[in-house]
């Protein structure tokens, strides 16, 4: 087809852009302005219509040798009707803004950037990777570079994308609407990754409103919210590490658990920093794992990031996408498992971000019954929507599959399952059966669950559950005596255990035989979910004291109790979480403004040498524990436990057997008493010929006493504790000890 140029001097046909198509698009309510922009088909000819406030002529250029000026309609509209039935191949627009001329594709003469298969599984509510399909990406489409920008707003009656490639003035890059999906969508040419960018939404109501993109994988650093167009360039070289972490079920392996918040850790730190310390750190400790507060975006640091704005980008505060990704493959490099919170629960009411993201209820729960969380100010996510449950369930697999994570542990999973969850009564609506159980949740959950187990080998989920809801760590699959099928989870943490064990400890040595059952009532329940056993920072802020300062008695006493409660712990059923600082028996409270005390480990300082034996122990812990699968391989197994004595009211004891999978067993015997008690008689097996001390808690290196059982000890023909042969034991004052075959 020839192309021609209007001679010099002769003005081009105008082919203006019909009044009401005008109107909509200055309103910014048109939901498909690529049916007016662009080149179409006029009569004999392609009209070319372009948008371009403040531009003061443009001109269509084609590598050919066409370059025919458009007509100037007014408010920034420009047209020209072009002698060709066909749009001419790969035109361009050339721009003039007074001196700088811009050359770029036309946007508006492309094709939908998202697939008929993403559409497709978008209305379904069942994209497993929806951050392929939603959001910002930079890409080539129809041999052009630039930006696809997708974002889910059904109620809006019309988006614009606006950033700093526009001047924040979205006129000239208006979305169109693809269907029934409530998807609109726009492919810019020539913007590419770092730049800046929200969506300008215009509401039912025709107001306004700026919204930060749901789907954003890069955030500027807080308090600036905008999105980044973001693209990740990481190599990996942590391939050894996920062939390997399926190998063995988590709940018959190792896993103790060090619980940390990053910003605060060692504060200043960025993510590359701290991959240059934190692997080393937990490596010398021995932890399996590093539990990471969230880290997906968060607008108030003071929220430890459990109110979350971007859940799909990683905080800013400290670097980039990259920057997290190189921190978690360099603590698989070191052998460590990463788990991240995760925060389903619930989301600020920031005006840039989630709430009425389009105008009206989308993301949260269209009954304020329902919406309006009571204890957080914050909304629900409306679980029974599919779009929004698609949000959530793909959002758990971003963090797996794009960034490796080993595990999530899911954030207030009771305020979930309840409808009732700190509401009184008239303040919730009962499900359709009359009950109290928020089904949606419920399902939401199990589907959570389940796709991540089929899609994401050896990963695990653990769930923060407060109540005793049945079957949150059954499968799916497996109804319960209440109806429900298990929620899916593989761990959930035992508050149970917590809070008892704490109020144990917390009392004075004499009173203690009062409150024994609370030591002993976790091995009732112990095997009815697959536990973790925490210490978190739930439990060391907010005038609750560290772990240490909960401990009665005089400075050494307080260490003693500290020692012997983390020897009980780690010997107890269920895997352990600690969180930073209670390693080394931090005095004071965590704040995440300063982090833990770690002045208290400096050679220079008096009382080092007690905080640093508690580290000592800490990391002793996690190395005998390590090596001895009794007191892992069969956790969630009745027949890995064993009381000898749990009643030893007077005394403050408490002994009892670990068995692995082939038998093989631990003795572990805490004396919560102030005294040191000589030949106590504990009933063991017959079968072990002498059993020989592995871990004191007293040990002088520790910042003990120094009492022990040096020597092997062999039991006697003397029955005991219901067992034919025992042992004399010396028991160190306010000790646990372990024990293991000679």
């Amino acid at each position: 087809m020839a192309e021609s140029t209007p001679a010099p001097g002769a003005s081009a046909e105008s082919a203006p852009v019909p009044e009401g198509d005008r109107t909509r698009l200055l309103s910014a309510t048109h939901h498909d302005p690529h049916s007016v922009l662009g080149a179409h088909p006029a009569g004999t000819g392609t009209a070319v219509r372009v948008w371009r406030p403040y531009a003061t002529k443009v001109a269509v250029t084609t590598p050919a040798g066409l370059h025919t000026e458009l007509h100037d309609d007014g408010d920034g509209f420009f047209s020209v009707l072009l002698p060709h039935r066909e749009a001419p191949p790969a035109y361009e627009l050339e721009i003039t803004y007074g001196d700088t001329v811009q050359r770029i594709a036309d946007a508006y003469s492309l094709l939908p950037a998202l697939g008929d298969l993403d559409l497709h599984l978008i209305r379904e509510g069942r994209h497993e990777q929806l951050w392929t399909a939603l959001g910002a990406r930079p890409m080539e489409h129809q041999g052009i570079r630039g930006t696809r920008f997708t974002v889910w707003a059904p109620n809006a009656r019309g988006v614009r994308v606006v950033g700093g490639f526009n001047y924040w003035n979205g006129e000239a890059h208006s979305m169109r609407s693809l269907g029934s999906s409530g998807i609109w969508e726009l492919f810019v040419p020539d913007i590419g990754e770092g730049e800046l960018y929200k969506y300008e939404i215009t509401r039912p109501d025709g107001s306004k409103t700026q919204r930060a993109d749901p789907l954003a994988t890069r955030t500027e650093t807080p308090p600036a919210n905008s999105s980044v167009v973001h693209a990740s360039h990481h190599t990996w070289h942590d391939d050894a590490w996920l062939r390997s972490r399926g190998d063995r079920p988590v709940h018959e392996s190792p896993f103790s658990v060090y619980e940390i918040h990053l910003g605060s850790w060692r504060p200043g730190l960025t993510y590359r920093q701290l991959a240059e310390q934190l692997p080393a750190y937990i490596a010398e400790l021995g932890f399996t794992h590093v539990e990471l507060m969230p880290v997906a975006e968060h607008p108030f640091g003071g929220s430890w990031g459990y109110q979350v704005t971007g859940f799909y980008a990683p905080t800013a505060r400290l670097g980039t996408p990259d920057d997290f990704k190189y921190l978690i493959d360099a603590l698989h490099q070191a052998g460590i498992g990463v788990l991240m919170d995760w925060v389903p629960a619930h989301f600020p009411r920031d005006d840039w971000a989630l709430a009425e993201f389009d105008g009206r209820t989308l993301y949260e729960h269209e009954d304020p019954l329902r919406s309006a969380h009571p204890d957080w100010g914050t909304l629900e996510f409306d679980y029974g929507r599919k779009e929004v449950r698609n949000f959530l369930v793909a959002n758990a697999l971003y963090w797996c599959e794009e960034f490796h994570i080993d595990g999530l542990r899911v954030d207030a999973v009771a305020s979930m399952l309840y409808l009732d969850y700190s509401r009184e009564e008239g303040q919730w609506t009962p499900n359709q059966f009359g009950g109290r159980e928020n089904l949606d949740a419920v399902d939401f959950l199990q589907e959570m669950n389940a796709t991540l187990y089929r899609r994401v080998p050896g990963v695990v989920t653990i769930a923060e559950e407060s109540t005793a809801w049945d079957g949150v760590t059954r499968a799916t699959h497996h109804v319960g005596p209440g109806g429900f099928g298990g929620l899916g989870f593989g761990l959930k943490w035992n508050m149970g255990w917590m809070h008892d064990s704490l109020d144990y400890v917390a009392h004075e040595p004499v009173h203690r035989k009062y409150h024994h059952h609370e030591m002993t009532f976790s091995m009732v329940y112990a095997y009815s979910e697959n536990y973790v056993l925490p210490i978190s920072h739930d439990e060391v802020v907010h005038g609750k004291q560290s772990l240490v300062s909960k401990m009665p008695g005089d400075w050494w006493q307080q260490r003693a109790n500290h020692r012997a409660y983390l020897g009980f712990m780690w010997a107890h059923p269920g895997k352990q979480l600690l969180f930073m600082g209670q390693e080394f028996a931090q005095g004071a409270e965590w704040s995440e403004a300063h982090g833990p005390d770690w002045w208290l480990l400096d050679p220079a300082y008096g009382a080092e040498p007690d905080h640093r034996g508690v580290r000592d122990l800490t990391r002793d812990l996690n190395t005998v524990y390590r090596e001895a699968p009794a007191l892992w391989e069969r956790d969630t197994d009745p027949a890995g436990f064993s009381w000898v004595v749990g009643d030893a009211t007077e005394d403050n004891v408490f002994a009892f057997l670990r068995h692995a999978a082939n038998g093989a067993p631990l003795l572990s015997v805490s004396n919560f008493s102030p005294v040191v008690r000589h030949e106590y008689r504990l009933g063991v097996p017959a079968d072990v010929p002498a059993w020989i001390e592995v871990l004191n808690t007293d040990a002088a290196r520790y910042g003990g006493s120094g009492v022990a059982n040096p020597e092997p000890v062999k039991p006697d023909d003397v029955g005991a504790h219901g067992r034919p042969a025992s042992v004399r034991l010396t028991l160190p004052p306010l000790a646990t000890v372990w024990f293991r075959p000679a």
